[in-house]
C-alpha cells in the first residue's frame, strides 16, 4: 500500500485520516548495530515505517552483512524477521518494494560488520475532523459538477443535400 505527501483516506462516517510521508534513512554497523523506530507520543498521530531498500556501503567486507527487523504482529507480540541477506560480490542492495510496519520498529544488523543503508519513508497518520476541512475543498467538488451541468449536448451535423 502506497501514500503520498498529504494524501487523504476516507474511514468512513468517522471522518477522515491524513498521512504525511517524510524520507527515512539509518545506517548499520559493527558500531551501530541497530537503530529503534518510535513516533511521537501524541495521541491522534499514527507512525508507520515503509522500507524500500536495503544497501551495502562503501567499504563494506566479503562477508554476508544480515539485517532483521523486530515489529509487532497482528496479535500484539514482537516477532524478528530477517529482511536481506546482503553480500558485496553478488547481492549488494535489496528492494523490498513497499514493507510497512507500525512503529515501534527495531532495524538490527544481525550478522556482518556493514555498513547497511536502510532507506523507506516515515509516514504518519493523523485524524482530521470534517470542522478542519477548508471550504474550498467543498467547493472544489461544487465546482465540478456545475462544469457538467453546463456542458451542452452536441447536435449532430447537417448532411448536405445532392442537388
Amino acid at each position: 500500500m502506497s501514500f503520498h505527501e498529504d494524501e487523504s483516506l476516507d474511514i468512513g462516517s468517522a471522518g477522515q485520516s491524513k498521512l504525511e510521508s517524510f524520507l527515512f534513512s539509518c545506517e548499520l554497523s559493527s558500531k551501530v548495530p541497530f537503530y529503534t523506530f518510535q513516533g511521537d507520543e501524541e495521541e491522534d498521530l499514527e507512525h508507520f515505517l515503509e522500507l524500500r531498500t536495503v544497501c551495502l556501503g562503501e567499504g563494506a567486507k566479503e562477508e554476508s552483512n544480515v539485517v532483521e527487523v523486530t515489529a509487532m504482529n497482528h496479535q500484539g507480540k514482537t516477532i524478528s524477521v530477517p529482511i536481506a541477506n546482503l553480500h558485496i560480490s553478488c547481492l549488494p542492495m535489496v528492494s523490498l518494494g513497499e514493507f510497512e510496519l507500525k512503529a515501534p520498529v527495531t532495524i538490527r544488523l544481525k550478522a556482518g560488520t556493514g555498513p547497511v543503508t536502510v532507506s523507506g519513508l516515515h509516514l504518519i497518520a493523523s485524524q482530521v475532523e470534517e470542522s478542519d476541512l477548508s471550504d474550498e475543498d467543498y467547493e472544489d467538488d461544487d465546482d465540478d459538477e456545475d462544469e457538467e451541468e453546463d456542458i451542452t449536448p452536441i447536435k449532430p451535423a447537417k448532411k448536405k443535400q445532392k442537388q
